[in-house]
C-alpha cells in the first residue's frame, strides 16, 4: 500500500513555486518527455493547483515510473491504457505525452476528476487523454489494451488523517468490493491485455497473467504482467507487495 507520514512535510520547493499554472513550464516538460528524457516532479507538478502539488509524493504516480511503464506499455505493443485511479491524472498526461497510446483515467472523486482534465489540456493533451467519474464495476468502460494500478484502494484502509479528503465513503467494506472488481475485471480480459502495478493492487493477480517486466530501482517495485491464459484454475500468485485484510 502507498505508504506516507501522518504529516506533510513543509518542503520549501513545493510552496516557493508560483502558483499560477502557467504554460512555459508545460511546453518545456512536454520537449524533454518527447525527447526521451525525465523531467523533475517538481517541474511537472507546476501545472497542479497548490493543494494538488502538496500530496503529489505520496498519492500521484512519479514521472519516472509513469516514463517506465510507458516505455514498457510501447515496447509490448499496446495501443491503450487505463489508470485504475487516477487522481489528478499525473500519470495519464505523462504516457499520452510519451507514447501514442489512448489513455483513460477512472476516477471516484469529481473534482480530481475536473483537475485531471485541467491538467491534460494546460499540457494540451485533452485529444488523447479522457477521464471516466465512477468506480471499477459500477460504471461502463472502453476495453483497453493494459490496466495501471498505484495501490488504489489502499486508502480505505488508512486512519482518517492519512487520507486525501473525507469526500468519498472509504471503509474495508469499500475495499473489498474494488478488490473483487479487480479480480473480476482481470479473470474477463482477453489475452494478451497487460498489467502494470507499481506497490501492488492489494490483492494476488490470477495465474493467467505471466511477468514480464520488473523495476526494483524505484521507490516502490514497478512490474509488468501479460496475460496468456483464457482459462484459469483457483491458483493465484502473489504481487508480493500488498496482503488484503483477512
Amino acid at each position: 500500500m502507498k505508504s506516507f507520514p501522518s504529516r506533510l512535510p513543509a518542503d520549501p520547493s513545493l510552496f516557493d513555486m508560483d502558483e499560477s499554472p502557467g504554460g512555459d513550464t508545460a511546453r518545456v516538460v512536454l520537449e524533454v518527455l518527447r525527447g526521451g528524457g525525465c523531467p523533475s516532479d517538481t517541474d511537472f507538478d507546476r501545472q497542479l493547483t497548490p493543494d494538488e502539488r502538496r500530496v503529489s509524493g505520496w498519492f500521484w504516480t512519479p514521472v519516472a515510473v509513469a516514463r517506465r511503464a510507458a516505455d514498457w506499455l510501447f515496447e509490448l505493443g499496446a495501443r491503450s491504457v487505463m489508470d485504475v485511479g487516477s487522481g489528478a491524472g499525473k500519470f495519464c498526461v505523462v504516457v499520452a505525452a510519451t507514447t501514442d497510446l489512448c489513455v483513460v483515467g477512472l476516477e471516484h472523486r469529481p473534482n480530481l476528476v475536473v483537475a485531471a482534465r485541467a491538467l491534460a489540456r494546460r499540457y494540451g493533451l485533452s485529444a488523447q487523454v479522457a477521464f471516466v467519474e465512477g468506480a471499477l464495476g459500477q460504471v461502463p468502460l472502453p476495453s483497453v489494451d493494459a490496466y495501471y494500478f498505484f495501490n488504489p484502494f489502499g486508502e480505505n484502509l488508512y486512519g482518517s488523517s492519512d487520507c486525501l479528503d473525507e469526500n468519498v465513503v472509504l471503509t474495508r467494506e469499500r475495499y473489498r468490493a474494488d478488490l473483487a472488481a479487480t479480480t473480476a475485471l482481470l479473470e474477463r480480459a482477453p489475452v494478451g491485455t497487460l498489467i502494470v502495478t507499481y506497490n501492488g493492487i492489494g490483492a494476488d493477480l490470477p495465474a493467467a497473467y505471466a511477468l514480464r517486466r520488473v523495476d526494483r530501482e524505484l521507490p516502490c517495485l514497478l512490474k509488468l504482467y501479460e496475460k496468456t491464459q483464457l482459462f484459469t484454475d483457483t491458483s493465484r500468485h502473489s504481487l508480493g507487495d500488498a496482503t488484503p485484510p483477512a
